[in-house]
């Protein structure tokens, strides 16, 4: 089971890139895909996730209506599409699947990938 995550390199400030997730192992039709990253010296922080359905979709505040997640279940793959990119923005990307527990009423992510990084210049 691996994610594999790619698209990552290096943009100037008001740039777009897209990030690839692609799952291989098994299907990750049922799960929720998820988005995270850790820039240099700061903790993991969530970024955007997307339900097996592809039709609900959630985003951090500081990326509403910058990133844009989605899912093809056909091909196994996630994308982050990544418009307006920030200095800030800088990070490495990770992919995630998981699901929604009921009992403890949050994700759970047990699935992760490799990082690729997003350098944004200024």
């Amino acid at each position: 089971v691996q994610l594999q995550a790619s698209g990552g390199g290096l943009v100037q400030a008001g740039g777009t890139l897209r990030l690839s997730c692609a799952a291989s192992g098994r299907t990750f039709s049922g799960d929720v895909m998820g988005w995270f990253r850790q820039a240099p010296g700061k903790e993991r922080e969530f970024v955007a996730r997307i339900n097996w359905s592809g039709i609900q979709t959630h985003y951090a505040n500081s990326v509403a209506g910058r990133f844009t997640i989605s899912r093809d279940r056909a091909e196994n793959t996630v994308h982050l599409q990544m418009s307006s990119l920030k200095p800030e923005d800088t990070a490495v990307y990770y992919c995630a699947a998981g699901r929604y527990s009921r009992a403890y009423q949050t994700y759970e992510w047990d699935t992760w990938g490799l990082g690729t990084l997003v350098t944004v210049s200024s």
